[in-house]
């Protein structure tokens, strides 16, 4: 599989070779080896999800603080969305930044989301199915959500959306950035850089 750097620190894609004959394809999706040794990364799924959307559905955009963090691998697996991942680390080189990618289950593309960033999608089709392997179990209290119009990030949703958004009552209500860092919301860049590197240590013992 083809793995990219995205615009975002510590945001990666990763493009599928699909194998074709005359009943469909095959392709690997998650490989441990092939993103820890691209990435530096190491990313264990300890959950999987799966939400279920119509079209103009905007989930986002969402977040887990740290300590406990949550690192995600994001597929489509029926359907198409328009898939955002921002920094919001503090102090993080790229922080305010985002990067796009259009995620569709006919060829398989898929992001990495390491802990600290946050992420969300806006559904290009109804019925769509997204699967998203989580590095930690949920743990009640430590999601967040982030207004997903605040015009400080100025996220381009519009181009996904053919009608008005759909969103949850938590995101409609959502703080922005400015709020949430006042609230001690957002992880630190120096703290997610130590989380990543014991990762790193205990997976060598």
């Amino acid at each position: 599989m083809g793995i990219e750097e995205m615009a975002v620190l510590d945001a990666y894609r990763l493009t599928p070779r699909l194998i074709r004959d005359e009943r469909g394809s095959f392709h690997e999706s998650y490989k441990y080896s092939e993103l820890a040794d691209s990435t530096g990364h190491v990313f264990r799924p300890r959950q999987v999800n799966y939400s279920v959307s119509a079209r103009n559905t905007l989930r986002g955009i969402h977040g887990v603080a740290l300590p406990p963090g949550q690192a995600k691998f994001v597929s489509c697996v029926r359907g198409r969305v328009l898939d955002i991942v921002v920094d919001l680390r503090l102090g993080s080189p790229t922080f305010g930044a985002y990067d796009t990618t259009v995620l569709d289950a006919r060829d398989g593309t898929a992001v990495y989301v390491a802990e600290g960033l946050v992420h969300g999608f806006v559904a290009l089709a109804d019925d769509t199915c997204i699967s998203y392997l989580c590095s930690t179990e949920f743990v009640p209290g430590t999601q967040f959500e982030i207004a997903p119009f605040d015009p400080g990030l100025d996220l381009p949703w519009q181009t996904g959306l053919t009608g008005r958004p759909l969103l949850s009552r938590k995101d409609a209500e959502a703080p922005t950035v400015a709020q949430a860092a006042d609230r001690g919301v957002l992880a630190r860049y120096d703290e997610c850089l130590a989380y990543y590197e014991r990762l790193r240590k205990e997976e060598r013992r």
